[in-house]
């Protein structure tokens, strides 16, 4: 044992010491205490978002309406251009390759309606596939928009019409590229994940990283979604569309060729009429996520209730194009006679002639049960 009395030096700076620390600890023990400590909440992950019961019904409901409707209805548009006896041209090529993409986004949805009703049941395999289908249908089908705003641009500013062998040797390989990029694009689905929603007992299948790369990865997924699957091919058609339609304005006869583009561009406005607020808010979104924009949680919880809101309107998208074939195409309602007429469905029909004799042709009014069409012979 030592004997500090014999070195009062030493004493005298440890019992110093001593006193300090005691005092120190006091203070910061006295300041703990007093003020608690509070955590920063711009640093704390927020709370998911949970849906009201009213609301789940609605969009559950929503969802299988969408389904009943978009299943049939692009399986007629497959039918009726499938079965025409004229070689496809390489922009109804596009049109029958966008209703499978249509279909292929109809057939997710019992899955996206169960999930919003009782939380994702069907296990971590089938969440990566289903959500693979639903990113391969997202960019076929603007990438066969794409294609057919190109082709439309070729045809009428170009003025390609002859070698029509090639171009349809041509429609086909980009297809086949078309369904090969879709796929590649489609890859980060794999990182989807059925697992607990935070601060809920339900579970969820979304997006689910690695932490010490989540940033890196969101970041890059998100700029290959915003750029390749919307800004660039949006780019595309609108130069293509807008160069087309003031060709059109300018060239005789060009009034014929405007009514057969209406389907094309109804198709095309209705594409980004669905899609156009899911990127936005998904856009925003990005900007929180890369700290771009500073946000709190409510700002957080907003974008992500406007994220889930905005995709329910984005599948809306896998129902559409049948109706407007049905009201605006007449080439297409035409072949559906057609088709319908082959296979014995009976259309009752009453025919009506009124003459005039200040007119110079007889008008036929044909009416069904679902239209009315009106012939002028001359």
């Amino acid at each position: 044992k030592v004997n500090w009395s014999k070195y009062p030096v030493c004493m005298y700076v440890l019992s110093s010491f001593i006193t300090n620390f005691g005092d120190l600890y006091d203070e910061l023990n006295f300041t703990y205490n007093d003020s608690g400590f509070v955590l920063n909440p711009g640093t704390q992950p927020c709370d998911h978002f949970s849906l009201s019961g009213v609301i789940t019904a609605v969009i559950a409901v929503f969802y299988i309406l969408i389904f009943i409707l978009a299943i049939p209805g692009n399986l007629v548009i497959g039918l009726v251009i499938g079965l025409s006896k004229q070689s496809l041209q390489p922009s109804d090529l596009y049109l029958l390759h966008l209703a499978v993409a249509d279909l292929l986004l109809a057939v997710t949805l019992p899955f996206w309606t169960t999930s919003v009703i009782q939380g994702w049941v069907f296990g971590d395999a089938m969440c990566k596939i289903v959500t693979i289908l639903q990113e391969v249908s997202f960019y076929t089908s603007i990438l066969f928009l794409t294609c057919i705003s190109v082709d439309r641009y070729l045809v009428i500013v170009r003025a390609l019409e002859a070698r029509r062998t090639n171009r349809q040797m041509v429609s086909w390989g980009v297809c086949a590229s078309v369904w090969m990029v879709g796929t590649f694009l489609s890859l980060p689905g794999f990182f989807s994940s059925a697992h607990r929603a935070q601060n809920s007992t339900l579970t969820v299948c979304s997006e689910l990283y690695d932490p010490s790369r989540a940033d890196t990865w969101r970041l890059a997924t998100r700029i290959s979604r915003h750029s390749l699957g919307f800004i660039i091919p949006l780019a595309v058609m609108l130069v293509c569309y807008g160069i087309t339609i003031q060709r059109l304005l300018h060239i005789r006869g060009g009034f014929q060729k405007q009514r057969a583009m209406r389907v094309i561009v109804f198709v095309v406005v209705a594409f980004l009429l669905c899609w156009t607020p899911y990127h936005v808010a998904v856009m925003v979104d990005t900007f929180f996520r890369a700290k771009i924009v500073p946000y709190q949680c409510p700002a957080r919880m907003a974008v992500d209730q406007t994220m889930f809101a905005t995709h329910s309107l984005g599948l809306l998208h896998s129902c559409v194009n049948p109706v407007l074939y049905a009201f605006v195409g007449e080439k297409f309602r035409r072949r559906l006679r057609q088709i319908m007429r082959k296979m014995g469905i009976p259309k009752k029909t009453t025919m009506t002639r009124s003459s005039r004799s200040s007119m110079s042709g007889s008008a036929v009014t044909v009416e069904t049960p679902s239209s009315s069409t009106t012939l002028v012979h001359q």
